[in-house]
C-alpha cells in the first residue's frame, strides 16, 4: 500500500517533534485525518486508527479535567492501538501525560500552532494527493484559462510546440512528457509533474527550455484537475466528423472517465486556437449552455412546422 512517512509531514507542515524522535519513519497510509472524540470515553468500535490523530483545545481542555488514573487509562486505550503520529494544535501546552504515553508506545508526538480546523484542512488536502493511487502517461498537461487538459498523441505530432504556443498566450505549462495522473476521487483526476520535468518543455529544434525563467512565474503551474483529453493526431483526408455535435467519448484513467476530443493536424491550422476553443466550450456546457441546442431553437423559430 502506498505510504509516507512522519517524517514527511513533519517537514510538509514545520511541525515540533515533542516525541517519538525515533520514530519518525513510521507510515501513514490512511488519508484524512482524526479527531479521537468518542474514543476518550471508551468507545472504539469504529475507531479510525490507522489515520493521523489531531488532538485540538476540545480534546485536551477534555483530558485536563479528568483525574491523573482517568488519563492515563483513557490515552492508554488509545495508544495501545498504535496510531502512525499525534498532533497537537494551537500549540496547547500541558502535555505531559501524553509525552510518556507516546515515548513509551514509539509513537510521535508532534505540535503546530495553527488553529485545529485548518491544521485539519491542510493535512486532510495533504494527505488526499500524497496518498492517491498514480499512474504515468506520455503527453503533455497544460492549464487553458483554469481548466485542465491533458495533451496527448504520437511522438513528433507537436503537443509540445503547442503547449508553448499556449504558454505563449497566457496559459500554463503543467507537465511535459511525463504526465503524473492521481486519482483523488471516482471523478476527479489531478495532473502534476514528477519532479524531474518540473518547468521544463522540450521543444523539438531548441531543445530544452525552462518556461519560469523564459516567460516568468505564470507560465507554470503544479498541478491541475483534468477535465478534457485531447488528442492530437495526423490529418487524415474525409475522416472529420463535421457534425453539428459530435458524439460524446470518454478516456477512463484509473476508472475515471475524462472527455475525450481528438483535433487533426494540418499545416496552417491553429491548434493552440482549437484546444482554446475545446476549453471554453467545455465551460458553457458545465455551465449548461449548448451551441447546438441555441442554433436548432433558431432553426425552429425561422421555420416553425
Amino acid at each position: 500500500m502506498k505510504g509516507i512517512n512522519v517524517q514527511d509531514l513533519v517537514e510538509r507542515f514545520k511541525l515540533e517533534v515533542l516525541a517519538g524522535s525515533d520514530d519518525l519513519h513510521r507510515k501513514i497510509e490512511k488519508p484524512k485525518a482524526h479527531r479521537p472524540g468518542l474514543e476518550f470515553t471508551g468507545y472504539f468500535d469504529f475507531f479510525s486508527h490507522a489515520h493521523v490523530q489531531v488532538l485540538g483545545r476540545k480534546e485536551i481542555n477534555y483530558l485536563h479535567t479528568l483525574t491523573e488514573d482517568e488519563r492515563n487509562d483513557r490515552i492508554g486505550n488509545i495508544v495501545k492501538y498504535h496510531p502512525p503520529c499525534f498532533v497537537v494544535t494551537r500549540d496547547l501546552e500541558g502535555l505531559t501525560y501524553l509525552l510518556k504515553h507516546c515515548e513509551q508506545e514509539g509513537i510521535p508526538l508532534l505540535r503546530t500552532s495553527l488553529p485545529t480546523f485548518k491544521f485539519l484542512d491542510l493535512v486532510d488536502n495533504y494527505l488526499s494527493k500524497a496518498l492517491a493511487p498514480e499512474i504515468a502517461v506520455h503527453g503533455v498537461c497544460v492549464n487553458v484559462s483554469g481548466i485542465g487538459i491533458l495533451l496527448r498523441g504520437k511522438s513528433g505530432v507537436g503537443k509540445s510546440e503547442t503547449a508553448h504556443t499556449l504558454i505563449r498566450r497566457g496559459h500554463r505549462l503543467v507537465a511535459d512528457d511525463i504526465v503524473v495522473l492521481k486519482k483523488l476521487s471516482s471523478e476527479s483526476i489531478l495532473g502534476t509533474h514528477n519532479g524531474m520535468n518540473k518547468e521544463f518543455l522540450a521543444l523539438r529544434s531548441i531543445g530544452l527550455v525552462n518556461v519560469s525563467r523564459l516567460y516568468g512565474r505564470k507560465a507554470f503551474q503544479d498541478e491541475t484537475r483534468i477535465v478534457l483529453d485531447i488528442e492530437l493526431s495526423k490529418w487524415q483526408e474525409n475522416a472529420l466528423n463535421n457534425d453539428l455535435e459530435l458524439e460524446p467519448k470518454f478516456t477512463e484513467y484509473m476508472d475515471v472517465r475524462i472527455p475525450h476530443i481528438e483535433i487533426q493536424l494540418q499545416p496552417g491550422r491553429d491548434v493552440a486556437g482549437l484546444v482554446e476553443a475545446a476549453a471554453n466550450n467545455w465551460y458553457l456546457k458545465m455551465q449548461g449552455y449548448s451551441a447546438v441546442d441555441e442554433f436548432m431553437r433558431r432553426l425552429e423559430q425561422e421555420h416553425p412546422k
